[in-house]
């Protein structure tokens, strides 16, 4: 792929509980189609210093790039989408909160996800809980991936659900959404209206809240064809 094709630089952001490993399967597909794909590795420790890492990732970028959050990432991406080097945004089972919005006002009349249990220590800071992980996060991958998943979790400062977000970078940059059919962490109802209200293309497709590692082919088809809409 050329620049003159379209823009062909991508950066994935991951979620809370998470590391930038399980966006591997999403790297593989994007790097064989000519993508030059770059992977955040949140602290996980604040906002503004999940925000900074995925900045420090968008400054290296050597053009135009579509920025891709999971989950929490999702909060990230729509504070750091403002950087001028993002072309559009892509929220995968992601949150996508308003600008003077706080991340758990998202949840805010929608159902409970009983699986989804956060264990939370006398730090503050949260795990999933080691023996409801797989059911809450991941119940479509294998025991081994699963396993993978739940034991090199990072885990979150959970005070920052409670920081408003300073900008809606959706509300200036096109965006699109790929929502987990199944996702055991956050109601369908809430993942729908977060999608629409940012104006997203939706795209839905059976899986769990780890969409990114089960299916990974879709999530990467759409960060394709953002990179190729964002570029017109």
């Amino acid at each position: 792929m050329s620049s003159k094709q379209g823009i062909k630089n991508v950066v994935l952001v991951h979620g809370a509980f998470a590391d930038g490993s399980g966006w591997r399967g999403v790297y593989e597909q994007l790097t064989a189609r000519g993508y030059r794909v770059s992977i955040v590795q949140n602290p996980l420790t604040s906002l503004d210093d999940d925000v900074a890492a995925t900045t420090r990732i968008l400054d290296q970028q050597d053009g135009p790039a579509v920025l891709v959050g999971h989950s929490w990432g999702g909060t990230v991406i729509t504070e750091a989408g403002v950087h001028p080097k993002v072309a559009g945004l892509v929220y995968v089972s992601a949150l996508a909160p308003d600008a003077g919005e706080t991340t758990s006002q998202q949840y805010e009349g929608f159902a409970a996800t009983p699986d989804f249990v956060i264990d939370v220590g006398a730090d503050g800071y949260g795990f999933l809980n080691h023996d409801k992980f797989q059911a809450g996060f991941a119940h479509d991958a294998s025991e081994a991936d699963a396993a993978f998943l739940r034991d090199t979790q990072v885990p979150i400062n959970m005070s920052v659900f409670g920081t408003p977000v300073k900008h809606a970078a959706w509300r200036e940059k096109p965006a699109w959404a790929v929502i987990a059919t199944e996702d055991r962490a956050f109601d369908q109802a809430m993942l729908q209206h977060m999608a629409k209200r940012a104006g997203a293309q939706i795209t839905d497709v059976s899986a769990s809240h780890a969409v990114f590692l089960t299916q990974a082919a879709v999530v990467a088809d759409t960060i394709d064809e953002a990179a190729r809409s964002a570029a017109h």
